[in-house]
């Protein structure tokens, strides 16, 4: 999820907005049963995973980094998978800037250690490991990349497809590049496109007015899903446990993982 960004990158604009007001901070953020009470989120309109990628259709998802594609879309991917909608991971990065200055943890072994994981993950929930596709791309560098990006996304779409990506405001300047690169991909493609809330469930607050309720809807997730996804969630052992080597807690906050056993998902239709 998160990844070694600098204080400044964080706080750079990302967008027209004011990338300020969505501020990644060092905490928690906004816990989760704080969330779990929010009428809002709680009176979403439902879409089954069959409604979602009809007969025909692909599930596409596109990660900026390792383990977002779990937390963004876990439970449609292996919804979809079920019902026989074949699923592709497009994987932007390998996450190697996870661990600054980290023995441990060195971006050599993020490199061989991170896509494995994400290997794994897919299997937990059901999905094929041919799934996934790697990019490549320079993880904290999406923003400079973006056009390289959609460049390579395009061509991997079909006009069946339905995507899926991190939201273009989510607080992140990779999750936001990502977004960016994919709307414009998946539009030149034909394709559906769906954003999902990565980070900005930490940074926002029930009801709050930043997060784009009129396209939003929720995907209702049964039991044995959710214990799936967080099976997949448990896969990325370098992101949730704490590093000797620095001192470091784990990269994936509890507060994070919380998120993780709900049981629904939440995209936002992509507007132009």
């Amino acid at each position: 999820m998160v990844r070694a960004v600098t204080a400044a990158a964080l706080r750079s604009p990302s967008s027209a907005d004011d990338a300020a007001s969505r501020h990644i901070d060092a905490s928690d953020g906004t816990p989760e049963w704080r969330w779990a009470q929010c009428s809002r989120l709680q009176a979403l309109p439902e879409m089954s995973a069959g409604a979602l990628v009809p007969e025909g259709g692909r599930v596409v998802v596109v990660a900026p980094h390792p383990d977002d594609e779990i937390l963004a879309a876990g439970g449609l991917l292996s919804l979809a998978t079920a019902l026989g909608r074949p699923a592709v991971l497009v994987a932007v990065t390998d996450g190697t800037a996870s661990h600054p200055g980290s023995t441990r943890w060195p971006a050599g072994r993020l490199h061989a250690e991170r896509p494995q994981e994400s290997l794994a993950a897919l299997t937990a929930l059901g999905v094929q490991p041919q799934a996934l596709i790697r990019l490549g791309l320079p993880d904290g560098g999406l923003r400079e990349a973006e056009d390289d990006l959609a460049r390579q996304l395009q061509p991997l779409l079909h006009p069946s497809d339905v995507v899926v990506t991190t939201w273009r405001l989510d607080g992140h300047p990779d999750h936001e590049a990502t977004g960016r690169a994919t709307v414009q991909a998946a539009a030149a493609a034909g394709a559906r496109c769906l954003e999902a809330a990565v980070w900005a469930w930490h940074w926002a607050q029930p009801g709050d007015e930043r997060l784009p309720w009129n396209r939003a809807f929720r995907l209702l997730l049964p039991a044995a899903v959710v214990q799936r996804k967080q099976a997949a969630m448990a896969a990325f052992a370098s992101q949730i446990q704490p590093d000797p080597s620095t001192g470091a807690p784990p990269v994936l906050r509890q507060s994070t993982l919380a998120r993780a056993g709900r049981p629904f998902e939440v995209f936002f239709d992509a507007a132009p």
